[in-house]
């Protein structure tokens, strides 16, 4: 019987690894352990968890709730939060990641198991009703030969698959959480101008944005690259704005001779 695949989200690492230990002897494979929502969000994506362990207060730019809600409305996995205090308020911000369990600071083995074993039992129910993955399906993102980007709604770039860092020629940490026009800008690859941001409509009207044909993106590292791109709102549930993706895709020479046929 394959076991049971944990990330586990935690900034303090003697706390980390006492649950790493207690979830081992009971059986429970760890596949990872990460200290930031950022690198929460893309482990996730890579590792493909049956579970996530998300402590509500960490360190870095983006805060347990924020990570847990981007992990589970984009990929579809399960969180369960471990927290040292709760009020309401930060109860109210956490039922956005749709936790299947709350475990407080301090815990016992029995507690933490339980709540695990019961959180993995009521996802494989509620899993049949997710339906599609709002972003696409996580494996095919990361080995697509596309850019992809997933933004929150003030434009910071929380997600990005292994192609893209590639693609814009910087690392994984030089793009992670920067405005996305500060890594890369659109521009008309025939006169070289500037396009105009297009983020603050799709944020402002919940629309999708296209540029199939006389565009460039030009990156921060100096790359330049023909592209189709396409920048559509993520919405959850109860039709609220959540995030932004980006798909860019490279054109081919022959593409472009066809695109200037065309013209």
């Amino acid at each position: 019987m394959l076991k049971n695949k944990i990330l586990i989200v935690e900034d303090d690492e003697i706390i980390s690894s006492i649950i790493s230990h207690m979830l081992e002897r009971r059986g429970f494979n760890i596949v990872g352990r990460v200290t930031s929502g950022e690198d929460a969000i893309i482990k996730s994506a890579a590792l493909e968890p049956d579970l996530v362990l998300m402590d509500i207060t960490l360190n870095g730019l983006l805060d347990g709730v924020t990570a847990a809600r981007f992990i589970f409305q984009l990929f579809f996995f399960p969180i369960v939060f471990i927290t040292a205090m709760c009020d309401d308020t930060q109860l109210d911000q956490a039922k956005s990641a749709q936790p299947l369990g709350f475990i407080l600071k301090p815990f016992t083995e029995r507690n933490l198991i339980s709540n695990v074993e019961l959180a993995l039992y009521n996802n494989s129910i509620r899993k049949k009703n997710l339906g599609n993955y709002p972003a696409g399906d996580p494996k095919k993102i990361m080995v697509s030969l596309d850019a992809i980007f997933i933004l929150d709604t003030k434009g910071r770039i929380i997600f990005l698959n292994p192609y893209a860092a590639q693609f814009i020629g910087l690392s994984e940490n030089q793009i992670m959480m920067n405005y996305w026009r500060d890594v890369m800008m659109l521009i008309n690859d025939q006169t070289d101008e500037q396009l105009e941001d297009p983020f603050p409509e799709v944020v402002r009207q919940n629309i999708s944005v296209t540029h199939e044909q006389n565009t460039a993106i030009v990156t921060k590292s100096g790359k330049r690259w023909p592209v189709s791109i396409a920048i559509q709102p993520l919405m959850d549930e109860n039709d609220t704005l959540y995030g932004i993706l980006m798909h860019i895709r490279e054109k081919t020479r022959a593409q472009i001779k066809m695109a200037k046929k065309a013209g």
